[in-house]
Order: structure tokens, then sequence, then C-alpha cells
């Protein structure tokens, strides 16, 4: 109820694994409240290339029966070769052949989109490639605001199908409130980012793009020492982004 009435089209979560009572509840219950589905993945850690390709297999093709519009993929992990996570790329293929979902890899820290630069090899050796763009990480794991990486920036940018609208600096992956004057740089470089999505979206005539309001509860959030309050109200925040983005790139 507070999402339908506070302006939101859908939700992105990952739906629990292996239980069909809790995850046939919470789909009926976004039918009943006209609210579209994301399904998520980011569980998957095993350090066993090929158990870890079994659990993650098994994780998406959960996410894909439900039926979501995609599912958003967390995938592989930062420190596996390169032929490792090139592997689960292919799994996530398969998985999308096999059930007809669309499957999305997330830029995230510790997984192999954890870099720009890495990301943009993966981009090249595999055409089809679709991205979830959260350059929020990129600029906490290269201690910048990417200035120096635009050709990489811009190819994750050109295979985005998904913006995870969280703004990350230098020094960490969020902001603590993107309405505070000292955060105005890093804001308005993540809605350049967001900007170019939608317009390269748009000019491929798909219609395929759309974003989710990700501002984390702590830690994600800043805390204050001892009591570890939350610096700023998360929920506020993500609905101040959803109306910022609403309004910003609403059709003429």
């Amino acid at each position: 109820t507070r999402v339908r009435k506070a302006g939101y089209d859908g939700v992105e979560l990952a739906l629990p694994l292996h239980d069909a009572r809790r995850t046939a509840h919470i789909v009926d219950t976004l039918q009943e409240f006209g609210l579209k589905l994301i399904g998520q993945h980011w569980e998957t850690t095993d350090p066993d290339i090929d158990n870890h390709i079994g659990r993650y297999r098994k994780r998406i093709e959960w996410q894909a029966a439900a039926n979501p519009l995609f599912v958003n993929s967390q995938t592989g992990l930062d420190w596996f070769p390169f032929e490792a996570n090139q592997r689960i790329i292919d799994a996530a293929r398969a998985v999308s052949e096999k059930t007809g979902v669309r499957i999305v890899h997330e830029t995230h820290r510790g997984k192999l989109t954890f870099c720009a630069a890495q990301t943009r090899r993966f981009l090249e050796a595999n055409p089809e490639m679709r991205l979830a763009a959260d350059f929020s990480h990129w600029c906490n794991v290269s201690e910048s605001l990417l200035a120096d990486q635009h050709e990489s920036v811009s190819s994750a940018i050109a295979r985005a199908d998904h913006i995870h609208a969280r703004v990350g600096h230098p020094e960490g992956p969020q902001i603590s409130d993107p309405r505070a004057p000292e955060w105005q740089e890093a804001l308005h470089a993540h809605l350049a980012w967001w900007d170019s999505i939608v317009e390269t979206r748009r000019g491929d005539g798909t219609g395929l793009l759309t974003i989710t309001a990700e501002f984390g509860p702590p830690t994600y959030m800043p805390t204050l020492p001892y009591t570890r309050q939350p610096v700023s109200d998360q929920w506020e925040i993500n609905v101040h982004m959803m109306n910022l983005l609403k309004a910003r790139y609403a059709q003429p």
C-alpha cells in the first residue's frame, strides 16, 4: 500500500528460493496492487566455479519462473579469472534462452562488473550482454567520479537497460542525502550518466528502460557513531529520487 501510494510503478526484489508459498504470495500481492516486478539476484558467492554456476542457475531460474519484467543479476566474483566469469555469463544466457526472460548484469563491487575497465572487456566479448547501471560502485572502486574513464563508461551506457539510482562518491557507494549542497557534484555526475542512458534508449526505439531508486539502509546509509542511527531517512530519499527522475524524464 505504501509503495503504491508513493507513486512507484513496481518493485525490485529477490524472491525467496524454493519457498513457493511465499513467492506466490508476493507475486499475487504485487498483481493485486498493480505493481510490476523486477527479479533480483545477488546471493551466489560459492568459491568453487562449478558449484557457483549450479547455484546461480537455480536462483536465476527461480526468479524467471515468476515472469518478472526481467532479472537483474549481480553476476560472478571480482576475483574469479576472466574465463570463469565468462562461464557464468554463458549460464545466464542459457537460462534466458530457456525461459524467455531477459537477464541484465548489474555493475557492482565484488562482482565481475566491479570496475569500468573490466566491464568493458566483458561487453566487448559478449555483444548481446546488457547491463543494470549502478555507477555508484565504480566511483567507490576507482576513488573518482570516472572523469578519466569516458570510453569505458560510454560502452556501459550504450548497453544499459536499467538504472539503479543511487549516488556514490570517491570514498563510498552512497552519499548521505542527494538534496544536500555538499553532494551536488556527485549527484550531477550521476544525473549526466543517467541522462545519456535515457537519451540512448529513446534513440534506439526499444523503450526498454527502467529505474529503481536504490538508496540503501544502514550501513549503506551512513550512521552516527555508537547509536548507529541513520543520518537520513532512506524511504524519504528514495521517494525524492523517484519524483525527481519521473519529472526529469517525462515524455514531452
